[in-house]
């Protein structure tokens, strides 16, 4: 896994002092949840090679050693920034993390988490870090990557089939999110993305404005429910030349379609320049459904799975309307988000190929 530099001579001194102070404050703090967790007392606990990772957009990711009675192990720190409200739950998180193993699921085994943040000072959670890679582009044009290329389409269905059997009502799962039991989940998708739409919106988009229209004519009248990753794509999964080691990103999980996960892996947005092939720029579609079938997935239906790729792009749009109000409002100056606003006319362009061929 990808991680940021340690603190360099061009680092200005006073991010580099901040994160040698976080580090100073985290360090303890981290030995107490260790120790309260194996019964051992703080002194027993020691830590190496603190330090904070690239990556981890609404959460902070943390690389650290632990070394326990003369054992050594690579862990990861997922936790909330200090002071802000999270909108999701690191204790169900881990638990959630813990039950997609039991499933089969590729994911970093979940081992100490302190889900109010009473200990740490910050709702959280350590797992063990996992050795690969995340960067798409990599992936998709390294030749080291190629046998994983080809592999992956295949791993990535069988693993949202695995997902998918994930029993929602499991007291371990109490509290993810999930709409009305007596609202279809494709309308309350669309209606949902449309009222953001037009929160967010500082302009007229007529392309939205028909994609929703559109959508809400054609909901899907199925009421299937399973556990749904919900971000589940190319750049939230660890990978190395084999193909697929592990799935992160949990965060936006919840019950709902299980054809929303695999319609989102297909969307334009997460092929990264590679068109051709729409699964994440490294498969077909026909792939991925005939993996996930053979896994035990549900036999998907082809015209539903069509709807709920059109919604992914009409969901992406308006993310990419969000990241550029960030920029717009004031509150994070960064040329990226204000860059970002731009990639809604790319969505919007997808969503009218996807009308015209689909109408």
């Amino acid at each position: 896994m990808a991680t940021s530099p340690p603190s360099t001579p061009d680092e200005p001194p006073a991010r580099s002092a901040a994160r040698g102070l976080a580090t100073e404050e985290l360090a303890p703090r981290l030995r107490a949840l260790i120790a309260r967790e194996r019964g051992e007392a703080p002194e027993a606990v020691r830590l190496h090679d603190l330090r904070r990772m690239a990556g981890g957009a609404s959460r902070e990711l943390w690389s650290l050693d632990v070394e326990l009675g003369g054992e050594r192990q690579a862990l990861v720190l997922r936790r909330d920034p200090p002071g802000r409200v999270g909108e999701s739950d690191r204790g169900l998180e881990f638990r959630l993390l813990r039950a997609a193993a039991g499933a089969g699921v590729p994911v970093p085994r979940v081992l100490f988490c302190d889900p109010s943040g009473e200990v740490t000072g910050s709702p959280c959670f350590l797992m063990e870090r996992v050795p690969g890679e995340t960067l798409a582009r990599r992936l998709l044009r390294d030749a080291q990557f190629a046998v994983a290329r080809r592999a992956m389409t295949a791993q990535l269905g069988a693993t949202l089939a695995r997902i998918h059997s994930l029993d929602p009502d499991d007291p371990a799962l109490a509290g993810l999110p999930a709409t009305p039991s007596d609202v279809l989940p494709g309308r309350a998708d669309v209606v949902a993305t449309a009222e953001r739409a037009r929160t967010l919106a500082l302009e007229p988009h007529p392309v939205l404005e028909l994609a929703e229209r559109w959508l809400l004519a054609r909901i899907p009248a199925r009421n299937r429910r399973t556990v749904v990753h919900g971000d589940f794509r190319i750049g939230n999964v660890i990978f190395d030349s084999e193909g697929l080691r592990s799935v992160l990103d949990w965060e936006l999980a919840h019950v709902g379609d299980p054809l929303e996960d695999l319609a989102w892996l297909c969307a334009r947005t997460w092929r990264f320049g590679n068109d051709s092939l729409p699964v994440g720029g490294i498969g077909t579609r026909e792939e991925l459904v005939g993996a996930y079938e053979a896994a035990g997935g549900e036999k998907v239906d082809r015209s539903a799975l069509r709807f709920w790729e059109l919604a992914a792009n009409f969901r992406i749009a308006v993310v990419w309307l969000n990241q550029s109000r960030a920029f717009l409002d004031g509150k994070v100056r960064s040329v990226e988000l204000a860059s970002l606003g731009r990639r809604t006319a790319e969505s919007e362009d997808e969503l009218l190929r996807l009308m015209r061929e689909k109408a």
